[in-house]
C-alpha cells in the first residue's frame, strides 16, 4: 500500500479558517457580484469625473424637471440640474460616511468590549450598563435629536453621532467573543507560560475573537449609509450644498408624480449600495462562521 506523500501533510496542515475563508468567498457569486458593485462606488466615489463630466451644482431652471435628454439620460431635477451628475457625485458623500463611521464604531467598539470582555470586574460591568442605557436610545430619534442643534450640515457631524451611538453594539460583540476565546486551553497554557496581558490580547485572543467583529462592521456599513439618506431626508443630516442622495430624495418627493425620474435614480443608487453592503456582510459571515462548514 503506497505511503502519502511528503507534500500532501504540509498543506493539509497549512489550512486555516482565514485560507479557507478567502477560498470560499472567491467561490461564491454573491461576494464577487457584491465586492464588484463596491468596487465601482468605491472608484467613482474618488474620481466622480471619470463617468461624470459635469459640476452637481450647476443648475439652469429653465431645465427644472425635464426628462431625459442627449448627453443627460437621467433627465434635470427642480432646480435644473443634471441628475445623472448628482446620482455619481453622491457616492462619494454616502461612501465616506458608510466608511468613516464603521471604522470609528469598529476602533471604539472593539477596543472597548475587548478590554472589558478581558480584564472583566468593575469595568465589565460599568460598560454592560453603559450600552445598555445606549441600546435604549431609539438611533433615528437620537439623531432628530443631536443633529437638529447642529447647524453645520456637513458629514462629520454625522460620522460622530453614528460612531456615539454605533459602537455599543460592536463593543458587546467585542466582549462576547473575547470572553469565549481567552477560555481556551491555548490561552490558558501561554498564560501559565507568563505571557503577558498585553501577548495575550495581541496574539492569542484577538486574531480568533476578529471574525464576528468584522461581520457585524461589514453589514452596518450599509445601514450607516440608509441612516446618512434617512437624516438628509428629515433634514437634520446633510444639507446643501453638499451632494447627498438622501437630500436629493428629499427634494424630489413631492413631484414624483408629475417627474419620478428625480426620485428613482438616487433611490435606486441608494437601494443598490445598500443591499451591495448588506450581501457582502452575509457572505463573510457564511465563510467566516466554521459551523457552516
Amino acid at each position: 500500500m503506497p505511503e502519502p506523500t511528503a507534500s500532501a501533510a504540509p498543506q493539509g496542515a497549512a489550512r486555516s479558517l482565514g485560507s479557507d475563508a478567502i477560498r470560499d468567498l472567491l467561490r461564491n457569486p454573491v461576494f464577487v457580484l457584491s465586492a464588484l458593485v463596491i468596487l465601482f462606488l468605491i472608484v467613482i466615489s474618488l474620481w466622480p469625473s471619470l463617468i461624470a463630466s459635469g459640476n452637481p451644482l450647476k443648475c439652469d431652471l429653465a431645465k427644472a424637471q425635464q426628462g431625459s435628454q442627449p448627453g443627460h439620460p437621467f433627465g434635470y431635477d427642480g432646480q435644473g440640474c443634471d441628475v445623472y451628475t448628482r446620482t455619481v457625485y453622491g457616492a462619494r458623500t454616502s461612501v465616506t460616511v458608510g466608511v468613516c463611521a464603521t471604522l470609528g464604531v469598529t476602533v471604539l467598539g472593539s477596543v472597548l468590549g475587548g478590554l472589558a470582555g478581558f480584564f472583566g470586574g468593575l469595568g465589565d460591568t460599568i460598560l454592560s450598563r453603559i450600552t445598555d442605557i445606549f441600546f435604549a436610545i431609539p438611533v433615528l430619534l437620537g439623531g432628530l435629536a443631536l443633529l437638529s442643534v447642529v447647524t453645520g450640515g456637513t458629514v462629520w457631524p454625522v460620522i460622530g453621532f453614528m460612531v456615539l451611538l454605533g459602537w455599543p453594539q460592536v463593543s458587546r460583540i467585542a466582549r462576547g467573543a473575547v470572553i469565549t476565546a481567552k477560555q481556551n486551553d491555548y490561552v490558558q497554557a501561554a498564560r501559565a507560560l507568563g505571557a503577558s496581558n498585553s501577548r495575550l490580547l495581541l496574539r492569542h485572543i484577538a486574531p480568533n475573537a476578529v471574525a464576528p467583529v468584522i461581520v457585524v462592521a461589514t453589514i452596518a456599513l450599509g445601514t450607516y449609509i440608509s441612516l446618512e439618506a434617512t437624516l438628509s431626508y428629515l433634514a437634520v443630516g446633510l444639507k446643501p450644498p453638499t451632494v447627498s442622495w438622501g437630500i436629493d430624495i428629499s427634494a424630489a418627493s413631492p413631484y414624483i408624480r408629475n417627474a419620478p425620474h428625480m426620485l428613482l435614480w438616487p433611490a435606486g443608487a441608494l437601494a443598490v449600495t445598500v443591499l451591495a453592503f448588506i450581501m457582502l456582510g452575509d457572505a463573510v459571515r457564511d465563510a467566516l462562521d466554521p459551523k457552516l462548514r
